[in-house]
């Protein structure tokens, strides 16, 4: 039996609860290489919701590169905002991976309530916007304006909400890209093949030629 695509099940109940709802979600934090990206996504309450599902936004994972590319452009046209931010290798080594994660997550939810349109206020209750925050797989403490209460930590969340699915398309099209300008300073590792995982390949280079100055500190390959 086929897997279902992500939907807005989610998103429609807490819009019914006159919530702006942000999915986000992270790529590379597993990576050998390269930054930490993560995207966000808001689609209006009053979205076609028949056409935003049809569309196959999926786990950013399971696309081709090519439907990646065409679905980033369509999410970026439909939704009523999206932000993308990226955290450097220097930053990932001097903090660690978890916290710079939690770092760009607010960063995400910060810049989205900042760019959510005047109009939608019509929409919340009186002058004040409700958000409420979809996200792949965690909590994140700290989230300013939004709390604990107003979050929702998904296991699968990709697979599941179409919010956080689409910031899944956001985030990986844009460290892609990045990851393949890089390739062109440093073509011993394939980055842009690997995109900074580790790969046979990723590994074998730096077997051959040590770490790079973007390359993460990883036991047995460190930089220090």
């Amino acid at each position: 039996m086929p897997r279902s695509l992500p939907d807005l099940k989610y998103e429609i109940e807490l819009w019914k609860k006159s919530y702006v709802v942000i999915g986000i979600d992270e790529v590379g934090r597993g990576a050998f290489a390269g930054p930490l990206v993560v995207g966000g996504v808001i689609f209006h309450p009053g979205s076609n919701i028949q056409y935003l599902e049809s569309l196959g936004i999926d786990d950013s994972k399971k696309l081709k590169p090519m439907q990646r590319r065409l679905l980033s452009k369509i999410i970026q046209d439909e939704c009523l905002a999206y932000h993308v931010s990226k955290v450097s290798v220097t930053k990932i080594n001097r903090i660690g991976i978890t916290k710079a994660t939690f770092v760009a997550m607010r960063d995400v939810v910060k810049n989205l309530r900042e760019k959510c349109p005047k109009g939608i206020l019509s929409y919340s209750e009186g002058s004040h916007v409700k958000f409420f925050v979809l996200i792949d797989k965690f909590y994140v403490k700290r989230l300013n304006g939004i709390g604990l209460k107003n979050q929702k930590g998904i296991v699968h969340g990709d697979q599941i909400s179409l919010s956080i699915a689409a910031a899944s398309i956001i985030a990986k099209v844009a460290r892609d890209n990045q990851m393949r300008k890089l390739s062109a300073k440093f073509p011993l590792y394939g980055w842009g093949r690997n995109k900074g995982y580790g790969t046979s390949e990723h590994i074998n280079a730096l077997k051959i030629h040590g770490p790079t100055r973007l390359h993460r500190v990883i036991r047995g390959y460190s930089r220090v």
